[in-house]
């Protein structure tokens, strides 16, 4: 496969991923928002900004109308929802052969939606039609491209781009929640810090199933070990990781192209996580072992660009 059409589909992955991610984060927000006091809003709204990395108020004012267009619709964010559909649409465009024509159609017909959509008050009363839609439109097209792409090299990096977006984004949610935390992580969470925990597992699209695997009794350490490392739930690190891992094996052996490297460093993240206790990682600190997990998944996409995407005719003809 051509370097400039597996680039194309992994970041198209990637954006696609980003787009998603957070439209559930502020879906999340608008909808406890309405249970919350102002301050306690205003401090979700500061956690929400530093997981999606962008910058904070200068003024220090949230006006949640206006951050909330900043990072849906606003053209000039790169990191909007708006920007990473057309951004994730054009990638796809580049390679349109690549992909089937159900792919196309509905990643089209999301951006069509997303593009059309216009801000103002009476967007913002039912913002979450938008935001729910936005999430139904990636997943529909994850199951689009599952169902209707051969299972080959370049649907290998379609999945190795989601799962890398997945598993920084995951952990940058991690880290930014548990840095507050100022009690026993055995606790039984109540009153109306149980929203904020609720809150965390809703945008890691993870508080059903962490009921039915620890019920709705939430203790921070259980939360911290379920969105960590378990290996079944697609929303994990754990299991984002293993996918990682997984494409880039596949995409070894289907390509002629010497790959240890990318591999190597997947399979060490990998062990990390299956190795590892909780009561391990909270006595270091959530903190320092996703900030971990974020540079190991870094140092990997920098070595997948350089071995998969942005390597020389030289170093091609060598491997």
């Amino acid at each position: 496969m051509l370097s400039r059409v597996a680039d194309s589909l992994y970041w198209m992955s990637r954006y696609l991923e980003r787009a998603e991610h957070t439209a559930r984060m502020i879906d999340v927000d608008v909808q406890l928002r309405l249970d919350q006091s102002p301050e306690a809003s205003a401090g979700r709204w500061l956690r929400l900004l530093e997981a999606l990395q962008a910058p904070a108020p200068e003024n220090g004012t949230i006006d949640a109308a206006f951050l909330t267009h900043i990072l849906t619709l606003d053209r000039t964010n790169p990191s909007a929802i708006l920007s990473c559909v057309a951004a994730a649409r054009e990638n796809l465009r580049q390679v349109r052969e690549q992909s089937s024509t159900e792919m196309w159609e509905q990643l089209n017909r999301l951006y069509l939606q997303v593009n059309s959509t216009t801000g103002g008050e009476a967007w913002l009363l039912h913002s979450h039609v938008f935001f729910r839609a936005v999430q139904e439109g990636a997943h529909l097209f994850q199951g689009v491209t599952d169902s209707t792409m051969s299972h080959g090299e370049g649907w290998q990096y379609i999945q190795l781009g989601r799962f890398v977006e997945r598993t920084d984004a995951l952990a940058r949610l991690i880290g930014t929640h548990f840095g507050r935390v100022s009690h026993s992580l055995d606790q039984v969470v109540e009153s109306e810090e149980f929203l904020e925990w609720v809150g965390l597992l809703k945008s890691c699209a993870a508080f059903e199933a962490y009921c039915k695997a620890y019920t709705a009794e939430i203790r921070p350490l259980r939360v911290a070990e379920f969105l960590l490392l378990n290996p079944e739930f697609p929303h994990s690190v754990r299991f984002s990781v293993d996918m990682v891992h997984a494409a880039l094996t596949a995409i070894a052996e289907m390509t002629e192209r010497k790959a240890e490297q990318p591999v190597r460093l997947a399979g060490r993240l990998q062990a990390t996580l299956s190795f590892s206790q909780i009561e391990e990682i909270m006595a270091t600190g959530a903190g320092v072992y996703v900030d971990s997990i974020r540079r190991q998944c870094g140092q990997a996409h920098t070595v997948i660009q350089q071995v998969y995407f942005d390597y020389s005719a030289e170093s091609a003809l060598v491997s």
